[in-house]
């Protein structure tokens, strides 16, 4: 009975905690919010307008290898992976309006550099180089686009907020995305690489002016710590994510060389229904986790997504496997917010730039290394095992965070 006494009091305490840190979902609208992440709405898209369009450019219209055109769209990555570091460094310490404009400055100068390659196109060797040159500055305007986009709501609507903020973010990047290919087919069918060029520099350019007329927050002074000292402090959150978006990372890639080893047609389908309950949960139930607490969240979530990750790899008609990508957006969706809150609250509030920037370094780094990792596990046991291979990361993700939670009852009490 006593310790039943116990337990009760110590959850209580958490839940308290959780309420302290996150409050309530804020009194903020989804437009206001939406009123930051409209930049990283600008970074992800302008990322998305080119995705479809440059493989064939350089391979077509340049004449050079498929290699190479893979390694002009992988570039983007590697910057924007690059540039974490930087992008929380100058949060911190100038505040998360600069990081905006200056992720917004690349952007448009990554427009102006598709110009160029377009303008230089008979001198094939030169257009290239000016195409790899743009993807630098792109990487670059998601790193500090976004990382300044979701401080800069965190501190303008109150910590409170810092869940809805950074779940509403990930609608805005996918949705970047989603967007922007048809867009940029749109364009380069139209106009060509000029087109696209064009409309990044344009685009970039009007949300500098949109975001050096918006009110700035001021950073919060205090002692920076060195990036590694901050990655630490996020370590376990950090790991525990990049495991749990192994699901997600499988499922777009592999999920059309599963239906088609299957001989099942409707793969599309699939990525529809994932898209489609990632974003309801998000939109619904964001506020989930600043009235409960991320571990209570994400605990729940990844038990759903490693059960849809079974599900996929035993499923015996295209719809279950349907059904199973759809519970997949169900669970994953809450994960990285839920998990995000708890991984920067651990931080000094002058160093959570920082803390943001390490945390989301290691969801990057996973979705770079899953592909290459997830072929090679294909290549032994075949198309469907990748889904396993989700499934037990799920699971030891899972078995992470729940260590995570008791040692913050531990603490709390």
């Amino acid at each position: 009975m006593g310790a039943g006494n116990d337990l009760g009091m110590m959850e209580e305490r958490v839940q308290e905690r959780a309420i302290e840190v996150g409050g309530d979902s804020g009194n903020a609208s989804a437009w206001q919010v939406f009123g930051f992440l409209y930049f990283t709405l600008v970074a992800y898209g302008s990322v998305g307008i080119p995705v479809a369009v440059l493989p064939g450019y350089v391979h077509l219209n340049l004449g050079m290898s498929a290699a190479m055109a893979g390694t002009v769209i992988g570039l983007q990555s590697l910057a924007t992976l690059a540039a974490r570091p930087s992008a929380g460094r100058v949060c911190d310490r100038f505040g998360p309006k600069v990081s905006v404009l200056l992720g917004m400055t690349a952007c448009t100068l990554s427009g102006l550099l598709m110009i160029g390659a377009a303008a230089l196109e008979r001198n094939h060797w030169l257009s290239f180089a000016l195409l790899v040159l743009s993807r630098f500055p792109l990487g670059m305007s998601v790193s500090f686009g976004s990382t300044g986009a979701i401080l800069w709501g965190v501190r303008s609507f109150g910590e409170k907020s810092t869940g809805r903020v950074i779940a509403f973010n990930g609608i805005t990047t996918y949705g970047g995305v989603g967007l922007g290919a048809p867009l940029g087919v749109l364009l380069d069918a139209r106009w060509g690489l000029w087109g696209i060029g064009v409309f990044t520099a344009v685009f970039g350019a009007v949300s500098l002016l949109i975001a050096s007329r918006k009110a700035a927050v001021a950073p919060v002074h205090g002692e920076p710590e060195g990036f590694h000292r901050v990655l630490g402090r996020v370590l376990g959150h950090g790991i525990a994510v990049a495991l749990s978006s192994v699901a997600y990372g499988v499922l777009i890639t592999f999920i059309a060389l599963y239906f088609y080893s299957r001989h099942w047609s409707g793969a599309a389908l699939c990525l529809t229904a994932f898209g489609a309950t990632f974003i309801v949960m998000r939109a619904l139930f964001a506020q989930a986790i600043n009235k409960w607490g991320g571990y209570r969240v994400a605990i729940p979530s990844l038990a759903v997504t490693a059960v849809a990750m079974f599900l996929l790899w035993c499923a015996g008609s295209p719809w279950l496997a349907g059904a199973a990508a759809a519970l997949t957006g169900f669970g994953f969706s809450l994960v990285y917010p839920a998990l995000g809150v708890e991984a920067i609250r651990h931080v000094d509030e002058h160093n959570r730039g920082s803390a943001l920037a390490g945390y989301t370094v290691f969801f990057d780094v996973a979705l770079f290394l899953t592909g290459p990792a997830a072929g090679v596990v294909i290549g032994w046991y075949g198309e469907g095992s990748v889904f396993l291979l989700a499934c037990l990361c799920q699971i030891v993700s899972l078995a992470i965070v729940l260590a995570l939670y008791r040692r913050e009852v531990r603490l709390t009490v």
